[in-house]
C-alpha cells in the first residue's frame, strides 16, 4: 500500500512538473494567449482600414464628386469653364539663386583622357 502511495505521489510531482516547467506548459498557454490577443487587435485594425477602403471604393463607383475630387487633387486636373491660378508666394521667389556667369574657357577642364 505504501508503494502505492509512493508511485501516485511521483506521478502527481512529475505531472505538476510538466504543467509549470516544461515546454508546454503554462508559459506555452500565456504566449499563446498574448499572441491571440495581439492578432485580434491587428485584424481589428485591418477590418478598420477594410471597411474604409470599401467605402472609398462605393463612393468612386456611384458618384462623381468623389471621383473628381480625386482628380483634382491627385492629377492636378482642373474642371471645364474654370480657370487655373497658381499663386506663389513672394518669399520663395526671392530665395532662388541668382544664375552664375559662364566660367572663362581656360579654366574649363574636360574629364577625357
Amino acid at each position: 500500500m505504501k508503494w502505492l502511495a509512493a508511485v501516485l505521489g511521483l506521478a502527481l510531482v512529475l505531472l505538476q512538473y510538466r504543467l509549470w516547467v516544461s515546454d508546454d506548459g503554462l508559459s506555452e498557454v500565456l504566449r499563446l494567449r498574448a499572441a491571440t490577443e495581439a492578432q485580434q487587435r491587428q485584424n481589428a485594425a485591418l477590418s478598420d482600414r477594410n471597411r474604409q477602403l470599401a467605402a472609398e471604393v462605393r463612393d468612386l463607383k456611384q458618384g462623381y464628386a468623389a471621383l473628381e475630387e480625386r482628380a483634382r487633387n491627385d492629377l492636378g486636373m482642373i474642371g471645364r469653364n474654370e480657370t487655373f491660378f497658381q499663386v506663389v508666394p513672394k518669399a520663395a521667389t526671392q530665395t532662388l539663386p541668382a544664375p552664375a556667369a559662364e566660367p572663362p574657357a581656360s579654366r574649363i577642364r574636360t574629364a577625357a583622357r
